[in-house]
């Protein structure tokens, strides 16, 4: 995110030293278990840990450490399903420390509120706080013991039973990972850890923070984001297992070397036979099992490699690929590790080709802009800036949600901004088939203000990129790193990119988030903005640029690859709203333009790079569709005004995917967030699937029809990954009256995987107006029909009165200042509608749990030619009579086929939801629908 001035879990533990320890010794080339799982690798505290204060706890970290000590009057904390304790934020709300913490500003009522990136400013935080667990290792002779820390969230002393391991001069870096040999330190039966957290500076360290994208955790995110775990193996170990692969150009062939590391922690030599087993996936053919005998000197690491030259059957002929889910299937092979008398690893890796090239050069890109292909193919990207829990408290089941909602967007990728996550994650987006974009963040440590980085900072850039780059490695949906807004100046860029090499992370790297360049890695070809409003045609720009500016920052037209963009304030429906905003929040959200929203950020007002408020977003919503009289009417504006914005983002990045400088990617800032939000959402944390989440939706169909918004044009693209044939569009026009205007019909087509065919048809729209002629409103339905079945609706509200842009005003700022807006106030004035329904509900699987599915036909049944606009349904839990239930009903697991959708007298559609059953409470399913012009109607969907 540019603002206004311009590691996994359970993973190896090789290690650069970062500062010299003065307790103890971290090991430079440890090299431990590594990978998903593995034998003798244990997680500290899954049975919970003990938290609290140094300002109570002023015993000393001697005696907090020691078994037995009294910990009654702690914090309990259960760890997360990483297997970390948390925040500490995260340890009092576990403790009850802020009921519904979400709700209003309950979160400053409860703790207060930091106003600025920084040092922490809360006095409750200001002072360390101590993790406390119990752990047993019992080790038998011969047995050796190491202490893993993945990091921590600001910096740390640590102790076991009573003895100091290691100071925070050495335990800083929330990607960082430090090994300690406790071996002679450890005792039978119960041991005990202590970890002093001390306050989080994102400024100074390599740590976490959220730029503006929320309100500060009061807590500044200090704590324990991923599992302390302990490591016991015998004289030799394994360890940093991992593969490189070296694929063919047509993939007929993929050459793997494996490679691990053998630890000897003995004093004396030590000889052991080393195997390593790659598994096809499920029927893809026969284990591949190599071994070979090493010998490694006392106290030493040695590296092993398996390679094709040596080992013949790790060449594999016609490997199973591993795709993106909409170009086809995600088989993952595992890699297994050991060493004889010691232990083993196990992980996953996919096999794949990721390649990036620059293209396109022009004037508003003179060094081309860059363009991603995976297994040869080019793709355009369409995804989203990707947020973790505000208290980074990681969920798998949370994980498996939103990667559902993904999915049901159509979006193939996600940026992952300085907030690198737990194995699981990774996991779960290697086998869900979504790429990801990793990659620093902005706007603090990670980005020197200076080409003089001292050499403890390099060293900490080092040891990070090393564990970034082991964690995501052999995780195939990680297509991608790159810097943020700032390239990283050279001595840093050398650190990490040495790094990289060391731990063999070799997917495309980027400079920087903008257009900017860097040493080695040389031109970006990426550019950022804008993050607040933009009219729709806002998207379709290609001409109008900052020449001054060479970042090529807020020029968000669809050319070149974007990595951070969105029209900003997205308003969820009344059901999510009332869920987190109290009353006068809600009031002042329709009476109060100028209300500073607690749910937005910690910013104040609205110009530049302020996102305090919903001024911009109002302003234009009350030129374009009038003014409103309720919070609801506001609400349905609101879904309006989103639904248009988001599709037209990603409907142009696919429409310019053919242009000189084409469009090769636009990533929405940001597809969701850590904490209830009214600012760049596509989805809320309840799941709440508002008119951005749908106008997204419809822009990402696999099979789709768009109506261009800069040459008035009809466009069909295919987001899969095999052609269609037997397509034809039929594109209406019509009036506000219902009369069709125009109508056409294109002959038959075909469109192949990836492919987007331009200009199909011209739909013959009304006349462009300006002022003082009155403007009109009209309507533009396209119909996609594949053998003479629709397979894609797509309805366009438009005006003669066009949006106008003041591009020489607009230069610099992340939002865009108007000359003109766009009137489609007639809306208002559209006749009753009147639409049936029928339902019914059927058992069937589907993602996130999902065991059933309710299907609703909408029809609209005006006696006069009267459209039925931006008809919306919601699953809700009802009674038998087919009435709503009281209260919150809203069935929030419901995942939609399309929705928000518009029909005309005589036309039909079928929706179909699938939701989780237990999530009716027993109640009836009903599928509720209303509309911009139609009352609400409840429909009952008995089971069939």
């Amino acid at each position: 995110m540019r603002r206004a001035q311009g590691a996994g879990l359970a993973s190896g533990v090789a290690l650069i030293m970062l500062a010299a320890v003065s307790v103890a010794t971290a090991n430079p080339s440890a090299a431990l278990a590594t990978g998903h799982t593995a034998k003798g690798l244990s997680t500290i505290g899954t049975g919970g840990w003990k938290v609290l204060t140094s300002a109570t706890a002023t015993q000393g970290g001697a005696a907090i450490s020691t078994p037995g000590f009294d910990t009654g009057k702690w914090l309990s904390v259960t760890p997360d399903d990483a297997g970390a304790p948390g925040t500490e934020v995260e340890a009092l709300l576990q403790n009850g420390g802020c009921p519904n913490v979400f709700f209003a500003d309950n979160m400053k009522t409860c703790f207060g509120q930091m106003t600025k990136v920084g040092a922490e400013t809360i006095a409750q935080f200001e002072k360390p706080w101590w993790y406390r667990s119990d752990f047993t290792a019992n080790l038998t002779a011969g047995q050796v013991a190491n202490l893993i820390v993945n990091g921590v969230v600001g910096k740390a002393d640590v102790w076991v039973d009573g003895k100091q391991i290691a100071t925070s001069a050495t335990v800083t870096g929330a990607y960082t990972r430090f090994t300690f040999n406790v071996t002679g330190d450890l005792r039978a039966g119960t041991n005990s850890l202590a970890i002093e957290v001390f306050p989080n500076n994102p400024n100074t360290m390599l740590t976490v923070d959220d730029v503006d994208w929320n309100q500060i955790p009061p807590d500044n995110n200090t704590g324990i984001q991923f599992p302390v775990q302990l490591a016991v193996a015998g004289a030799l170990s394994v360890g940093n297992a991992h593969v490189v692969q070296s694929n063919a150009a047509d993939l007929a062939t993929s050459s793997l070397t494996v490679k691990t590391d053998v630890t000897n922690s003995t004093g004396s030599s030590q000889t052991g036979t080393v195997t390593a087993t790659v598994t096809p996936p499920a029927g893809g053919g026969v284990p591949i099992t190599v071994s070979r005998s090493v010998t490694v000197p006392a106290n030493a690491t040695t590296t092993v490699s398996f390679t094709p030259s040596a080992d013949p059957g790790l060449k594999i002929s016609k490997p199973e690929v591993w795709w993106p889910y909409q170009l086809g299937a995600q088989p993952l092979y595992a890699l297994d590790t050991s060493v004889s008398g010691g232990n083993s690893t196990h992980e996953t890796f996919g096999i794949r080709t990721v390649t990036s090239q620059l293209v396109g050069k022009s004037a508003e890109a003179p060094d081309g802009v860059r363009q991603y292909a995976i297994n040869g193919v080019p793709f355009v990207a369409r995804g989203g800036g990707y947020a973790p829990d505000l208290f980074l408290h990681y969920s798998a089941a949370d994980t498996a949600r939103q990667i559902a909602l993904l999915r049901n967007l159509g979006l193939n990728m996600i940026r992952l901004e300085g907030h690198f996550m737990p194995d699981n994650f990774y996991q779960q987006m290697d086998a869900a088939g979504i790429m990801i974009d990793s990659g620093t963040q902005c706007c603090d440590a990670w980005e020197p203000s200076s080409d003089t980085v001292s050499s403890t900072m390099l060293n900490l850039f080092a040891l990070s990129a090393l564990t970034i780059g082991q964690n995501e490695r052999d995780h195939p949906s990680v297509v991608t790193f790159s810097w943020s807004d700032n390239a990283p100046v050279p001595s840093q860029e050398t650190a990490m990119l040495n790094a990289f090499a060391k731990a063999d992370f070799d997917v495309p790297m980027v400079s920087s988030a903008e257009y900017n360049s860097s040493a080695t890695l040389g031109a970006a070809g990426e550019k950022e903005g804008p993050y607040d409003y933009v009219p729709p045609d806002y998207w379709y720009d290609t001409t109008h640029f900052d020449s001054t500016d060479s970042s090529r920052t807020n020029v968000g037209g669809s050319w070149g690859f974007d990595s951070e963009q969105s029209a900003g304030d997205t308003v969820p429906t009344l059901d999510s709203l009332r869920r987190f905003l109290s009353a006068s929040d809600q009031s002042n959200l329709w009476r109060n333009p100028s209300a500073q929203q607690y749910h937005l950020n910690y910013e104040t007002g609205h110009t530049g790079y302020e996102f305090g408020e919903l001024f911009n977003f109002d302003t234009a919503m009350k030129a374009r569709y009038g003014n409103w009289s309720s919070l609801a009417q506001y609400v349905e504006e609101a879904q309006l005004q989103d639904y248009e914005n988001t599709r037209a983002q990603f409907e142009a990045f696919v429409d310019h995917a053919n242009n000189a400088t084409p469009a090769t990617g636009t990533l929405y800032w940001q597809i969701n967030k850590g904490w209830p939000s009214l600012l760049w959402n596509l989805y809320n944390t309840d799941s709440d699937q508002a008119g951005s989440f749908f106008g997204a939706k419809k822009a990402n169909e696999p099979l789709h029809v768009l109506y261009t918004q800069d040459n008035g044009t009809v466009t069909v693209d295919n987001l899969g990954g095999t052609s269609a044939s037997g397509l034809t569009v039929e594109s209406k026009v019509y009036n506000t009256a219902g009369k069709v205007t125009d109508d056409q019909t294109s002959g038959s087509i075909s469109v192949a995987a990836q492919q987007v065919r331009n200009a199909v048809l011209t739909p013959k729209v009304p006349a462009v107006t300006t002022p003082s002629t009155k403007a009109g409103t009209y309507f533009v339905e396209l119909l996609l029909k594949r053998n003479g079945t629709v397979v894609d609706r797509n309805v366009y509200w438009q005006s003669t009165q066009q949006d106008v842009v003041n591009w020489t005003k607009n230069q610099g700022n992340p939002q865009a200042t108007m000359t003109q807006f766009a009137d489609m106030t007639a809306l208002q004035s559209l006749g009753t509608a009147k639409i049936s329904a029928t339902a019914s509900t059927s058992a069937r699987p589907g993602p996130n749990g999902a065991d059933t599915a309710s299907t609703v036909t909408i029809t609209n049944t005006s006696s006069t030619p009267v459209v039925g606009f931006f008809l919306r349904s919601d699953i809700r839990r009802g009674n038998a009579d087919g009435t709503e239930q009281s209260g919150d009903n809203e069935v929030t697991s419901g995942l939609w086929s399309d929705n928000d959708i518009t029909l005309w007298p005589g036309e039909s559609q079928t929706l179909t939801v699938g939701y989780r059953a237990a999530d009716l409470n027993g109640a009836t399913p009903v599928i509720s629908i209303a509309g911009f012009n139609v009352g609400k109607i409840d429909v009952p969907a008995p089971k069939g």
